[in-house]
Formats: structure tokens, sequence, C-alpha cells
């Protein structure tokens, strides 16, 4: 992807795209606006007030800044992707989730606007959940929605940031818990939960999916799966020993995207991870945590999609 040469006028609209996403989305201030863009408060003004007269600003932000365009294009051509979407950063909040969320939830309610039947797959975490709240009230009993893994803890509790059973109410679309545990006490438990047909139902689901949307879990101190309680400390070492990355809906991945041969992994209850093929698979992540795990699950093609913010995708391009 190529962007010609900027204009004063193109420059002028980046910026007051930039002040308008700023202070709509990520909340700032126009004095916080001033000091970001290293502009007077009374230019700040203007820029915000211009973006308004020149409807760059409706619900969402409507104008596609040059700088996060050509991101996306690098990003597509360097790992071969289906989809890159690339949202301003804010400097100070390097892993706001607002603009990849509503960004992540265009991907969806476009999909989600067809009147044939469509499946959405989707994996749990914090940056889900951000992207389902961004989803409009609609009304689609022809789709359905379906969890890549298992919504209990070992003792039966919820686990946060389910995002199926929210997305279902807000688009009214048929939903499909997956009906185990994040991770069983033993390979045994495991091979007899698999056999259960709710289970297969559900995976068979999983792989027909025409849109997933993942998370992308670290593996250092603030791993979600050690923050959550589904890995212990040793474990998290022990992973770490054996050249963990990241993960993916608990299952773990080398650097290489991966999975890696481990006790953990073989008591996996999600979905099989495998390479993404023709089908869109998503990954929403954003900040310098998520770079190792983002980069390695974009080299082993296990996301053929990708919604982040500029100052990550910049992260993922200065290393191959």
């Amino acid at each position: 992807m190529t962007v010609g040469r900027f204009t004063p006028e193109t420059t002028r609209l980046d910026d007051a795209a930039r002040a308008g996403w700023l202070y709509y989305v990520a909340g700032n201030t126009q004095d916080e606006i001033a000091r970001k863009l290293g502009v007077s408060r009374q230019s700040a003004q203007r820029l915000v007030s211009l973006a308004v007269s020149e409807r760059l600003v409706k619900v969402r932000l409507d104008h596609p800044i040059g700088r996060c365009m050509d991101l996306a294009g690098q990003l597509s051509e360097r790992f071969g992707l289906q989809l890159a979407e690339v949202v301003p950063s804010d400097p100070d909040a390097p892993e706001l989730l607002s603009g990849v969320a509503i960004a992540a939830a265009v991907e969806i309610e476009r999909l989600l606007k067809s009147p044939e039947e469509k499946i959405v797959a989707l994996g749990t975490g914090r940056a889900l959940r951000a992207v389902v709240e961004q989803l409009p009230q609609m009304d689609c009993p022809q789709h359905r929605i379906v969890s890549r893994l298992g919504n209990m803890m070992l003792d039966g509790s919820a686990t946060p940031y389910n995002a199926v059973i929210r997305m279902a109410e807000r688009v009214g679309a048929r939903h499909y818990p997956y009906p185990l545990p994040v991770v069983a006490h033993d390979q045994d438990e495991l091979r007899g939960m698999l056999e259960q047909e709710p289970v297969r139902n559900t995976m068979a689901l999983c792989a027909r999916a025409d849109l997933t949307l993942v998370g992308i879990g670290q593996m250092d101190d603030s791993a979600p799966l050690h923050v959550d309680g589904f890995l212990t400390r040793a474990e998290l070492e022990a992973v770490a020993a054996a050249g963990a990355a990241g993960e993916i809906t608990s299952w773990i991945f080398d650097d290489q995207g991966r999975i890696i041969d481990c006790d953990f992994n073989r008591r996996v209850a999600s979905a099989p991870l495998e390479q993404a093929g023709d089908q869109l698979v998503i990954g929403v992540a954003v900040g310098p945590s998520k770079l190792p795990s983002l980069r390695a699950a974009l080299r082993g093609r296990l996301i053929n999609g990708v919604v982040t913010n500029e100052a990550t995708a910049e992260g993922l391009l200065q290393q191959r």
C-alpha cells in the first residue's frame, strides 16, 4: 500500500482527525490535546471544531489518517494479512482500548448486516469485552455467536471478561457458550469432556466460523492466564523456560507461533488453535507488553487479521 504526497490540506485534516479522536474517543481535554499535538490551546480547539465541521467525527472517527493507513498496509504486506486496521495512539495511554474496540466492532457489525447466516467465534478477555461494548443494538436472529473456550474455573466459578453472552444480548443472535472449564485437571478428564456431544457441536461451529476474534495474551508476570489463576507461578516459570511467547484462548505458543508441548497445553479444553486458513481470524491487542505475543501469533499465522494502534503497529514493524 502506498500513500501519495500530502498537501497542506490533508495534513490539516489529519491533525483535525487526531484532535477529534483524542477528544471524542480518548476523552482528552483541549489542554491535553494541545500538549500532545504540540500546539496552542486555541489551535487545539480549532482542530476539534474542524473535525466536526468537516464531518470527520460522527459516532465513530470517519477519517483514514494517512500514517495509520500506511502502517496497516505495511503490516498486511509483512505478515500476509487479510485485514489490518490501525487506529491512532494516545501517547499517554499506550494500552487504551477505545479506538481498537471501535474499529474491531465495525468489522463485526459489517458481517452481522448479512441477511444470510454467519457464525462469529470469540475468545475472551478485556479487549474482546471492550469490542462487544462498542456494538450497537441489533436484531440478528439469523446469526450464531460461539465461544472458543470455556467460561468456568476449575471450581465452577465464572471466568471474567466472557464476551459471548454479552454480544448475543446486544445483537439478538443465538449463542453457544463453550460447556467446559478453561483447563481440565488432567488428560484423562479432558478426554472424557471432549467426548460430550455439546462440546463436539461447539467445536464444529468454531471450525466453520466466518469471523473469529481473539485477544492475545502475554506471558510475563502480567500474563492473563497467571493473573486469572489458571497458571501457577511454577507453571508460568516452566513454560517461560520452554520458550513461551504468548497465548490465544489459553493455548501457549513460542516466538514462532508454534504450540508448546507442555503439561498445561495438554490439559487445555479450548477449541484447537491452528493456523488461520481462508476464514478471517482477527487478533485484537495494543500496548508494549503485547508485542512479543502478537508478533509470534502473526509469524505463526495463528491470526490473519489484526486490529491495533499506531504505537503497537510501529513496534511490530521494527523487528523481523
